[in-house]
């Protein structure tokens, strides 16, 4: 066998090698009834926090501990804990993106990305109608011809 065959078969194999690795670390967004039908299986959870259901945090008693209710894009909801300090933007985020595994009843969360507002969504400004170009939330004109030095 020539050293260029034994190369290309080692490089080969070292392609099935990475490729492997990336197929274990990899990982979807799952549902919460697919969480709970892998138990103890590491997931990550696309859910906003049900609001009607309270908030457990005691920044004074327990900095790390946080408990609440998720709900997923088809309804089913979760009791999720998590041990560490709430994520800002908490409430007010529209999506999290929770990262753990189901066991025990419960979702244990070990790390939550908050999806705040798209900042790109289009404002309502509210024009002031004695000065055209100015609005409320930019009193200055907006034509640099109309700005007084």
């Amino acid at each position: 066998m020539k050293k260029i065959h034994i190369a290309l078969l080692v490089l080969i194999a070292g392609a099935i090698g990475v490729l492997l690795t990336f197929l274990k670390t990899a990982s979807t967004y799952d549902t919460i009834d697919t969480a709970i039908a892998k138990p103890g299986k590491f997931v990550h959870l696309m859910a906003r926090l049900d609001k009607s259901q309270p908030v457990e945090y005691d920044a004074i008693k327990n900095p790390n501990y946080l408990t609440f209710t998720a709900i997923d894009t088809l309804g089913k909801s979760v009791k999720v804990v998590y041990h560490n300090a709430k994520p800002d933007n908490f409430e007010i985020s529209e999506r999290l993106v929770l990262k753990g595994k189901y066991q025990d009843g419960k979702f244990e969360c070990k790390d939550i990305q908050t999806k705040c507002p798209s900042k790109y969504k289009e404002e309502m400004k509210i024009t002031d109608k004695n000065t055209p170009g100015t609005s409320i939330a930019n009193p200055e004109p907006t034509n640099s011809a109309e700005k007084k030095y």
